[in-house]
């Protein structure tokens, strides 16, 4: 067992003790920013003169060296060490001695994992919003391409009003925005270096914890050392945001597989993106698409688990706060894997628009622009909503749409009808007339469409 404490004990930790308390199983994920954060730390010693120009010097060869050496394969981090803080200093104590032993000088796990755990987030907050710029990229392109694509729209999963893939696509580029926006509100929110507070209380010696803040890229460091030692509320911000990206890739993907369903098919996903059944030969399964979908529930999970910890705990540092790194990580993890394989099936799939447009207009998409053709001849809307509510149910009766109508059989509901009726009960028609900011119409979407590429060049 290494661990970096000791003295105040008389026996060994019992060996299973030491397994269940140990985390380095799975913070050693942290090793890159416990040395970065270590390197900032001996740099700020060194300019205040708790460590000599040599001491700081070494120190800081000896962290970069033990980096270089995980990194690279040549050094593999250790089990027998209780955490990745307890590695990395015994590894450095061991390759230049005693002036290892003076890198905790002014810290403590506390705050040395409080920093870890934030370098870390911020790292994969940059990523994730990566990856949905990426995804928001694919969104607009089918967008730019799909303007006259189409489709009905739904409420309460019945055919509603004809829109075109353009408009569907754009519902979702909206939501994705949102979640790049609180990634960036999250990042600034927690965007303060507890580096410094010790165990909770500060430290006697002289540091400088706006220098070590500003050589790790935060924007100042944390004013309340027992906060900073316990705050987890960026995970918490972190997980929900997390959260709230598996319902939209959830939402998406559960249309997807239902436009890809033989009753539908609407779209055909990539094989790069499907699997086969073992017995039934002529399936394509849109498994991607699921287990996206199932595991939202896993990234949910991790949000109650850590408020469910959280909910309880006094003030300052508790042992249950090491609960957070496993629920994190798998977490950061999925949603990073869920967005990168996503944005591929998305940028593969093929739209079947043909479909889409002959679903529209079997589905009495158009029955309101009927309603509002009728208004325009001066019939009252609510005496106009009856009369479409009649020559729904005449088609319904005779499994046919309202295209397929006569006129005689539209003059035989109501004599307000004309010649113009079939022009304005047109899928384009019907779509083009939607001109208001924000509705599917071409001339509405290609004014949203540029916001949105402006949007994607400023951020």
């Amino acid at each position: 067992m290494a661990q970096l404490w000791g003295g105040r004990f008389t026996k060994e930790t019992d060996d299973l003790v030491y397994r269940f308390n140990a985390s380095i199983s799975f913070d050693q994920k942290l090793c890159e920013q416990d040395i970065r954060g270590s390197i900032a730390h001996a740099t700020m010693l060194g300019k205040q003169g708790v460590l000599t120009k040599e001491e700081k010097k070494v120190i800081v060869e000896g962290l970069r060296g033990i980096l270089e050496d995980v990194q690279s394969g040549k050094l593999e981090i250790s089990e027998k060490f209780e955490d990745i803080h307890s590695f990395v200093e015994a590894t450095l104590t061991q390759r230049i001695g005693d002036p290892g032993k003076k890198l905790h000088t002014g810290r403590s796990r506390n705050d040395q994992v409080a920093l870890d755990m934030k370098l870390y987030t911020k790292d994969k907050i940059l990523i994730l919003d990566d990856l949905l710029k990426e995804l928001l990229q694919a969104l607009l392109d089918i967008m730019e391409e799909n303007l006259e694509t189409y489709m009905p729209g739904f409420t309460h999963l019945q055919k509603a009003q004809p829109i075109t893939l353009a408009h569907h696509a754009g519902a979702y580029f909206e939501m994705f925005k949102r979640d790049r926006g609180r990634l960036c509100d999250i990042y600034q929110r927690m965007n303060t270096c507890p580096l410094g507070s010790g165990a909770l209380a500060g430290t006697t010696y002289p540091l400088d914890r706006d220098y070590t803040a500003q050589l790790l890229d935060f924007d100042s460091a944390t004013l309340n050392s027992m906060d900073s030692v316990s705050d987890r509320d960026y995970l918490i911000e972190l997980l929900s945001a997390l959260s709230t990206i598996m319902m939209h890739l959830s939402r998406f993907c559960e249309e997807i597989i239902i436009w890809n369903s033989n009753e539908y098919q609407f779209v055909e996903i990539d094989d790069a993106y499907s699997t086969g059944s073992s017995i039934m030969p002529q399936k394509k399964n849109p498994d991607i698409a699921e287990l996206i979908r199932g595991k939202t529930g896993r990234v949910y999970g991790a949000l109650v688990s850590l408020l469910t910890t959280m909910k309880g705990l006094p003030l300052a540092y508790n042992k249950d706060m090491q609960e957070d790194k496993e629920l994190a990580f798998d977490a950061m993890d999925t949603v990073e894997d869920c967005l990168d394989l996503f944005t591929g099936m998305v940028k593969t799939l093929t739209f079947r628009k043909d479909r889409m447009e002959k679903s529209a207009k079997n589905g009495f998409t158009n029955a309101t622009d009927v309603a509002d053709y009728l208004v325009s001849r001066q019939v009252p809307f609510r005496d106009a909503h009856g009369i479409v509510g009649q020559l729904v149910l005449y088609c319904i009766e005779r499994d046919m749409s309202l295209e397929d109508m006569s006129l005689e059989e539209y003059r035989k509901i109501s004599p307000a009808f004309d010649e113009d009726i079939y022009d304005a009960i047109g899928m384009e028609t019907c779509v083009k007339r939607r001109t208001t900011l924000g509705a599917p119409g071409q001339e509405a979407m290609r004014a949203v469409i540029d916001l949105c590429k402006k949007y994607l060049d400023e951020n």
